[in-house]
């Protein structure tokens, strides 16, 4: 079988591919920034239950008596598990729509990008199949470490460094992008300025 029968590289096939990636990274994005909505909205009606935020009965150290505050307090964490994949997908297609020129540093967004969906998925695993059931089993025992009611446990420090990670993929991905296109200066104005306002 000839090479150019698996490779095509007609003007025709470029084209559909090219096409098939902005659809597809159109989409990622538009769910991204919906299940991001979503996320922040049961996120920000979720009280905070301890630290500088906490303003009623806060809960304290070893942060176990939490049994109640579930599955309320953990149901903004469904919806941000989706957040990351649909981000690698559009920085997948970042990546496939960059110019030669460009290739690495959209690579290297690609890259911090799944750093950032693994640290996140990760972290929020964590709370949802650890936390629950090893209170139910009053297996207490280094879950104040990773819950997500210490403010300077676990929970913090993976979230802290999948969202920086994520904020520095957006930096990559803006460089991607030129000025020479409207829509392109539109997309990277708004991936620089998601970084600045991360950082």
């Amino acid at each position: 079988m000839a090479r150019h029968s698996i490779y095509p590289t007609t003007t025709h096939s470029v084209s559909l591919v090219a096409q098939r990636v902005m659809r597809v990274g159109f989409w990622s994005a538009v769910l991204m920034s919906a299940i991001a909505a979503v996320t922040l909205a049961v996120a920000i009606t979720t009280p905070p239950r301890s630290g500088p935020f906490c303003m009623g009965a806060c809960v304290t150290y070893p942060y176990t008596d939490i049994a109640a505050f579930f599955p309320r307090d953990y149901l903004w964490m469904y919806p941000g598990m989706l957040v990351t994949p649909m981000f690698v997908v559009l920085m997948a297609c970042i990546d496939k729509y960059a110019t030669p020129d460009k290739k690495l540093l959209s690579m290297i967004g690609l890259l911090f990008a799944l750093l950032a969906a693994g640290a996140i998925t990760i972290d929020y695993t964590l709370q949802l199949t650890v936390i629950q059931p090893s209170l139910l089993n009053g297996e207490t025992a280094g879950l104040s470490l990773i819950s997500q009611y210490n403010p300077h446990g676990i929970f913090i420090a993976l979230e802290n460094l999948g969202y920086t990670m994520m904020s520095v993929a957006f930096l990559f991905a803006g460089i991607v992008f030129s000025w020479q296109k409207r829509i392109e200066r539109a997309l990277q104005w708004l991936f620089i300025t998601s970084f600045g306002l991360a950082i």
